[in-house]
């Protein structure tokens, strides 16, 4: 991948895949449509640090639990746009996820909307949350006894709740439209441009996908002039101010810090990011959630009773917002989904001054690396034997006492640059589970066989069940 420097330390020369050719690096055995999974199956095999090269473009892949402790420490290291991100940044520009450090609409914004994802601020999208929830029952309903596409609904799911909670109950329509709403095409297709071409030379991606950039920018425009509409008809409707959701705070709180509020441009590209980041990141722990659930049937039924007891009888329950919380079977299973398939795979960091890692690996400021955490999260020296294994029951309490004090769990990143909507995440993803495994029994296809699709975040690919009303 490319980068303004070198990424290679000076200090001892690292592993890399085998079959490397002068002028072509590691081309050879590279996966451009599943690169997370190319870089994972090189953990495994090389270590806990390597290098890929694509031509001449390093990148050193870090999944070592002592290593990416080390890395974590923001006194040396702080968040890298790393060049998957970059090739998002004509959609989301200086939105909260791919805003380069120095720029000042990433403090202002931060400043603005983190009181929106505190504790507290989950109780005003609970309902909001419980009623797309109704739609996805409804939407299963129709479809009784047949193979639905878990990802797909999943996805209907979360963009329904992130754009209706935060954007003034904007519908995408997601349960009624045939065919996907005009941003959910043009942005499928971004996402899906974005992961292919992130490890492609620059001459491939200038030549045989000249006819895909094309795409790629009307996308862009669309999706852009999408997102324009729905802030003029906010400014334009006299109701600024009445909704209590992010746009309104985005339009008439100033950062705390400058007083400055932010500008409409910077505005649309923090409505992008939730909107893109937002749904498919809790999307896709959903729909690994219930895979592994559908394949082990003693978390399932742990799950089932605690929620049976909280609410019995066959009606859909009335969940309290309280509820959610309290429901720590639930929770455990989520935690283990995103210890097992962190949907957002990894993040890039980037040494702010000369510093050294593990054994001699030395790095220097603006050298950069790619934390693992696909493999991070299943490191059999930190989490035990059974660390490839989904077993929710090791959140337990009295399990974690006696999990190594060193391990790695950073499904949402880290540091200051960390997640800003993990609790608004955890909230939905929980009140789903729990209304669906209440309401439904469902089952998997035996022989099918895991397929995870790469669209910046992981997701499984292919994988039905079908659903009937308990």
């Amino acid at each position: 991948m490319a980068t303004t420097t070198s990424t290679t330390p000076s200090k001892r020369a690292l592993p890399h895949p085998r079959w490397r050719v002068w002028g072509l690096g590691d081309l050879l055995t590279s996966n451009p449509i599943k690169p997370v999974q190319m870089s994972w199956r090189d953990a495994q095999a090389l270590g806990p640090i390597f290098e890929r090269k694509i031509v001449d473009w390093p990148m050193v892949v870090v999944s070592g639990t002592d290593m990416i402790n080390e890395i974590n420490d923001e006194r040396n290291w702080r968040k890298h746009v790393g060049v998957l991100f970059k090739k998002i940044r004509p959609v989301a520009r200086d939105g909260l996820f791919t805003a380069y450090n120095h720029e000042p609409n990433w403090h202002k914004a931060h400043n603005i909307l983190a009181p929106s994802f505190s504790g507290q601020a989950m109780r005003s999208y609970h309902a909001t949350m419980d009623g797309v929830a109704d739609e996805l029952l409804n939407y299963w309903d129709e479809r009784a006894d047949r193979w639905v596409d878990v990802a797909e609904d999943m996805n209907r799911f979360t963009l329904e709740v992130i754009a209706r909670a935060g954007f003034g109950g904007y519908d995408f329509e997601s349960f009624t439209r045939d065919t996907p709403h005009p941003f959910v095409a043009a942005m499928l297709r971004g996402l899906h441009y974005i992961n292919s071409n992130a490890n492609l030379p620059p001459i491939l991606q200038k030549t045989v996908g000249r006819r895909a950039a094309a795409q790629h920018k009307r996308d862009i425009v669309a999706v852009h002039s999408i997102v324009d509409e729905v802030i003029a008809a906010r400014k334009a409707s006299g109701t600024i101010g009445e909704h209590g959701d992010l746009l309104d705070r985005m339009l008439t709180v100033p950062d705390p810090d400058t007083g400055e509020r932010l500008d409409d441009t910077n505005i649309r590209n923090q409505i992008v990011t939730f909107l893109v980041a937002g749904h498919e990141t809790s999307a896709g722990v959903l729909a690994f959630a219930l895979y592994e659930l559908a394949r082990n049937p003693r978390a399932l039924a742990s799950a089932r009773a605690e929620i049976d007891e909280r609410f019995p009888g066959r009606d859909r329950p009335t969940i309290a917002f309280e509820d959610v919380a309290k429901l720590r079977s639930v929770r455990r299973i989520v935690d283990e989904t995103l210890r097992l398939w962190p949907v957002a795979p990894g993040y890039f960091r980037e040494a702010i001054t000369d510093v050294t890692i593990g054994d001699g690996y030395h790095f220097k400021p603006g050298d950069w690396v790619f934390v693992l955490t696909l493999q991070a999260h299943r490191d059999k020296g930190a989490w035990g034997e059974d660390a490839d294994q989904f077993d929710p029951d090791r959140w337990l309490r009295a399990n974690l006492a006696e999990t190594d004090s060193r391990r790695v769990y950073k499904p949402f990143g880290t540091g200051l640059r960390a997640c800003i909507g993990r609790q608004f995440a955890y909230h939905e993803i929980m009140l789903a589970l729990t209304v669906i495994l209440h309401q439904f029994d469902f089952e998997h296809d035996p022989a099918y066989e895991l397929d995870i699709a790469e669209q910046i975040t992981l997701k499984p690919r292919g994988f039905k069940l079908r659903v009937t009303r308990r």
